[in-house]
């Protein structure tokens, strides 16, 4: 990720359009500003949220409030708690996100 010719700014999430994304169960919803090319979301996870497709995008990631699953094509699961966060590659390793109990994440990507 190159992150050049992004000036300083700041964002109130709560004024940027939230899109949804239905999964196959659930909704999550994107608060979503792109900088140069990288995009920076605000998503919240409804409770038993599950993601309808492996994705393959490369992320990092900081959980502010839930418990999302991240399960691995590769049969791996993670589950994070607040405070924590992730990072992986562009097409790495497909992953999969579900929730019982709702999430709020921090993604750049």
């Amino acid at each position: 990720m190159q992150m050049n010719g992004i000036p300083f700014t700041t964002t109130d999430r709560s004024a940027v359009e939230c899109t949804e994304h239905r999964g196959e169960t659930g909704t999550a919803y994107w608060r979503t500003r792109t900088f140069g090319g990288v995009r920076v979301r605000l998503v919240e996870y409804s409770p038993d949220y599950l993601a309808d497709h492996w994705c393959s995008k490369g992320h990092i990631l900081f959980l502010l409030e839930g418990k999302p699953h991240t399960e691995f094509e590769d049969g791996r699961k993670y589950v994070l708690k607040p405070g924590m966060s992730y990072r992986l590659a562009d097409n790495a390793e497909a992953h999969s996100s579900y929730t019982a109990v709702g999430a709020k994440l921090f993604v750049v990507d």
